[in-house]
């Protein structure tokens, strides 16, 4: 009994100083930029929809949306996440939403990811992140080592919205650690609650 004991106090302490040094070594997001705080008009910015055209964050009035800013389909834990919302796709869409994914990655992979899920979400273009530098989600050579020869070396920091029909935020995460997402529960709550 207490060789088991033993091992137990043994396994916790390691997995303790893991979680304390994978903490350490992690960067650390910012904080949400004020404009993107809940109760602040959605900012204005313009990017390319997948099938080449020009959209506007303006396009959303009239509508309540999700939006989610994604480093790429090179980053696990960003496509979890686009996995998660897009078997949630449906709930979204019967809410009167529009589910739209931003990201930096080229349209070429961006169309192939969307048509292996077979669903209608959108994503939207920030390829010179000049949208994530206009609303301070830069995330500076946050692309992994091997995937920075397609993507380059910045990305943007992993940040759910959600907004109302009036164009008002009402709910902002920005990812602290690269890991940490909001599931489509915490998403879809909030989309009741509008």
């Amino acid at each position: 009994m207490d060789s088991i004991l033993i091992w137990i106090i043994a396994i916790a302490a390691v997995l303790i100083v893991a979680a304390i040094f994978f903490r350490k070594k992690m960067p650390v997001g910012p904080p949400v930029p004020d404009k993107l705080r809940q109760g602040e008009p959605l900012p204005e910015f313009s990017a390319v929809h997948e099938d080449g055209s020009k959209v506007s964050s303006k396009d959303l009035l009239g509508k309540s949306a999700v939006i989610l800013f994604v480093r790429g389909n090179w980053c696990p834990f960003c496509s979890k996440q686009v996995e998660d919302l897009t078997s949630h796709y449906k709930e979204i869409n019967a809410l009167g939403a529009e589910l739209i994914f931003v990201t930096p990655k080229p349209l070429e992979t961006t169309r192939r990811v969307a048509e292996f899920f077979k669903v209608e979400f959108e994503f939207w273009l920030d390829e010179s992140l000049q949208i994530a530098k206009s609303l301070g989600l830069v995330f500076p050579a946050g692309v992994a080592d091997k995937s920075s020869t397609e993507y380059g070396q910045d990305t943007v920091w992993p940040t759910a919205l959600v907004v109302d029909k009036n164009g008002v935020i009402r709910y902002s995460k920005l990812s602290r650690f690269i890991v940490d997402r909001p599931g489509s529960a915490a998403l879809l709550k909030e989309l009741r609650q509008l």
